[in-house]
């Protein structure tokens, strides 16, 4: 039996005890959440320079309450997974490409169609329409809380040895495509389309078994450094890829409330921004193409409009195409069509 003397002898080491274990708890709290965020391409790039300095701004608003361990330049692992890495949660967030997985978001693909949109300010806003993705596009974002959804600048043809002045040019060329609307655009003009992952694309055109590249200016001359490799690019502004920030759904079920609040008013309006971050790199990527010996060729009007004719017939197939599968491609077709004319009277545009 436990005297009075016994118990208050104990007390103390009880009193510690309790107190330890408070501190403790009070510790465990304060520990920040780290969220692991992947992306593909360096540092260097305007997206991935928009990404850190939002990553940096939560951690200040959140009081240091949330961390970002940052992986870029695939150090996750190749282009094709980063959708995958926040589904499954290998990431928290990461910054994926539509195209890297064919087929696999079939109604958001649509903004890819040649001249649909003429500017990255333009797709961005478009595809974050809130009818939009909520009638439509977010429903094909399976297993992951989609943030954004953005675009690059709109995409031309650069070659290593042949320019291109007309869609006769293009015949049996080995062009790299950035996404299956594109590879049947190329097909369209006479080419060959050659799926290349995208840090492949340099050293397969110095090899000689690619004779150019489909992208933008701002992955050709910035992202994926092709001065000197790339000798003649045609202008032609005519396809944007589009991007999504996906975020793991457990992460995100996991967060308080006031972060949740946080990361969702951080993303409120940034189209504009991210937009023209984007279309930027248009003048030095070119710069930087220009400076390692390409020309930069701009298609006669005649031209420009059989450009446009195929491109426009290209579209339409693939909307049919979706159409047969039971897709609303021609709902959505329609709503991004409205919506690019809509936003290009207050948008920068490549084709002005």
């Amino acid at each position: 039996m436990m005297t009075g003397l016994t118990r208050r002898a104990l007390l103390p080491a009880a009193l510690a005890l309790a107190l330890g274990a408070g501190s403790a708890t009070a510790q465990t709290a304060q520990q920040p959440i780290e969220l692991k965020l992947a992306y593909y391409v360096g540092d260097q790039h305007a997206m991935s320079q928009w990404l850190i300095k939002w990553a940096e701004k939560l951690e200040k608003d959140s009081g240091g309450r949330i961390k970002f361990k940052r992986f870029p330049g695939a150090q996750m692992g190749p282009v094709p997974q980063h959708y995958d890495f926040a589904r499954t949660g290998q990431a928290d967030i990461s910054w994926f490409l539509h195209g890297a997985t064919p087929g696999r978001f079939p109604l958001t693909g649509i903004v890819q169609v040649p001249y649909m949109v003429g500017s990255a300010e333009i797709g961005t806003k478009v595809l974050n329409d809130p009818e939009l993705r909520s009638k439509y596009l977010d429903a094909e974002h399976k297993g992951v809380k989609l943030l954004l959804l953005f675009t690059h600048q709109p995409g031309n043809i650069h070659t290593t040895k042949k320019p291109i002045k007309s869609v006769d040019d293009i015949k049996g060329l080995r062009l790299r495509f950035a996404s299956p609307e594109i590879r049947d655009f190329i097909a369209a003009l006479g080419g060959s389309p050659v799926g290349v992952a995208p840090t492949e694309q340099v050293e397969q055109m110095q090899k000689g078994t690619l004779d150019g590249v489909v992208i933008d200016y701002g992955g050709a001359g910035i992202a994926f450094k092709m001065g000197g490799t790339v000798k003649h690019t045609t202008e032609m502004y005519s396809y944007v890829a589009s991007f999504g920030l996906a975020m793991n759904e457990d992460t995100w079920k996991k967060l308080p409330p006031d972060l949740q609040q946080l990361i969702t008013k951080s993303l409120v309006g940034v189209e504009k921004e991210i937009g023209q971050a984007w279309d930027g790199l248009d003048a030095p990527g070119k710069k930087a193409l220009l400076d390692g010996g390409s020309e930069a060729i701009k298609l006669s009007p005649e031209e420009n409009a059989k450009f446009r004719k195929i491109g426009a017939d290209v579209a339409a197939a693939k909307v049919k195409e979706l159409d047969g599968k039971g897709l609303p491609a021609s709902a959505v077709h329609s709503m991004m069509k409205s919506l690019a004319e809509k936003h290009a009277k207050d948008s920068k545009n490549f084709w002005d």
